[in-house]
């Protein structure tokens, strides 16, 4: 559902995650090799994750860029529920105390 805010015609910069993507999946192989050649197999965990990560994330911006656009509502369709017509109780100010 749209909310108001965003353009009807908004999308993803998808090729730029994805070459980001690449970008951080490289380093991450790199960085697990290198760890694991140098002995800190913490570190080598730790980039072997980033590595899943990085691998999920580009899964995910392939397969949508492979669904390509979507359904977008256009201009007849209300980006938000009509806001109540009735005035808002009258509700009386504080009374402030002096000592």
């Amino acid at each position: 559902m749209r909310t108001g805010s965003e353009p009807a015609t908004a999308r993803s910069a998808l090729r730029a995650r994805l070459w980001l993507s690449v970008w951080g999946l490289a380093w991450s192989i790199f960085g697990t090799a290198a760890f694991v050649l140098v002995g800190r197999p913490g570190w080598a965990a730790a980039c072997g994750v980033l590595w899943l990560v990085a691998t999920v994330d580009m899964t995910m911006i392939l397969r949508h860029m492979r669904q390509g656009p979507h359904y977008q509502p256009g201009r007849d369709v209300p980006p938000y529920r009509p806001a109540d017509t009735r005035p808002p109780p009258f509700r009386r100010p504080p009374q402030h105390r002096h000592p």
